[in-house]
């Protein structure tokens, strides 16, 4: 599982499309998000923007098909977007929707009225998530502590701000924004993310999070004094709750999953233990991404998780589950928002 696509943070390896490229696949993603079925190059070609001959379109397909972008689903089928494809146009073509005000006030109002409880909080997040984006909406508190710790990085956000980057089995992360009460510049941070990963790596992250509050070694050297208390205020123990769901009806409305076994998967995987809880929280903190095919392995190859971690002092996430095709413009607006808010709320 590549990392979550996050819109306008370019891949290495995506593609440098030509404007007839670009203007052909756009529009295909179109068709298909509309039709919920593979296109043709004639319905394709009925697109009075595609000012192309019949034969010139079959070629730009075949170059997009040839660069991984577009499938067809079986043979003699006309083509729709791969997963490759849909993490491209994620992250090079959508553009996060502008929320009306009247949605964005309404969001913010329920939520606050659930804030002292973090359970009811993160329960009201998953409704109204799922309320406004027509999807699965998602949201969890987890906690990641008896993982292993793999790596650490140490980067510089500001003055006196960092990023801490804790590492985890499976190409998972855990990060922290610190606010540092001393200044350090990159050559020092480098030097104290050295010490780090001699005393931390290796170790679970609960024991990472003891160390940092706690041990005297560390507290020998002034700068990683500061990074340590930085860390200590801003990693607390971990609020932890099921994965919380809302909104099965909306699933059950796609064409996707119109044949009852096919969202009688779906249901089964979700309740069994699905990779959704850490893939949730495994993506950059404070920040919308995009999982594409979840989980070949357990029925969600045809859907998108829509995910933002929260930052601060719960480990936590809200989002979206949807077929390949939904609306991320509008999904990944929503989540940022809420997820937003709710982080916001659980800081206050």
């Amino acid at each position: 599982m590549s990392s979550p696509a996050i819109p306008g943070r370019l891949s290495a390896s995506d593609p440098d499309l030509t404007e007839r490229q670009h203007r052909v696949f756009s529009r295909l993603v179109a068709l298909h998000r509309r039709e919920a079925r593979p296109v043709s190059s004639e319905r394709l070609g009925r697109a009075p923007e595609l000012r192309q001959s019949g034969a010139s379109l079959r070629g730009t397909l075949a170059e997009l098909e040839e660069l991984g972008l577009l499938v067809r689903p079986r043979a003699g089928a006309g083509r729709v977007p791969s997963a490759a494809g849909w993490e491209y146009f994620v992250r090079v073509v959508v553009e996060p929707a502008a929320l009306p005000a009247e949605v964005l006030d309404a969001i913010a109002e329920r939520l606050e009225q659930s804030r002292h409880d973090v359970e009811r909080l993160l329960q009201e997040a998953s409704r109204l998530l799922a309320a406004f984006s027509h999807q699965l909406g998602l949201a969890l508190a987890s906690s990641l502590e008896s993982e292993a710790l793999t790596a650490l990085e140490l980067e510089p956000l500001g003055e006196r701000q960092a990023l801490l980057v804790l590492g985890l089995s499976g190409h998972r992360s855990r990060t922290l924004v610190l606010e540092l009460d001393t200044p350090l510049e990159r050559g020092a941070l480098q030097e104290v993310a050295e010490v780090l990963r001699e005393r931390l790596l290796g170790g679970t992250l609960a024991s990472a999070r003891a160390l940092l509050a706690e041990d005297g070694e560390l507290a020998r050297h002034s700068a990683v004094r500061i990074v340590a208390r930085a860390a200590a205020a801003s990693w607390r123990r971990p609020v932890e709750t099921a994965l919380l769901t809302a909104g099965v009806a909306h699933m059950a409305d796609q064409p996707e999953f119109a044949d009852g076994a096919r969202l009688g998967s779906v249901l089964r995987a979700l309740e069994s233990g699905s990779p959704l809880e850490r893939l949730m929280v495994s993506g950059l903190e404070g920040h919308a991404g995009v999982s594409v095919g979840v989980d070949p392995g357990r029925g969600l190859h045809e859907l998108s998780l829509v995910s933002y971690p929260l930052p601060g002092a719960v480990t936590g996430a809200v989002g979206v589950l949807g077929p390949l095709r939904m609306d991320y413009a509008n999904a990944i607006a929503l989540v940022d928002w809420v997820g937003t808010r709710v982080a916001d709320l659980l800081t206050a």
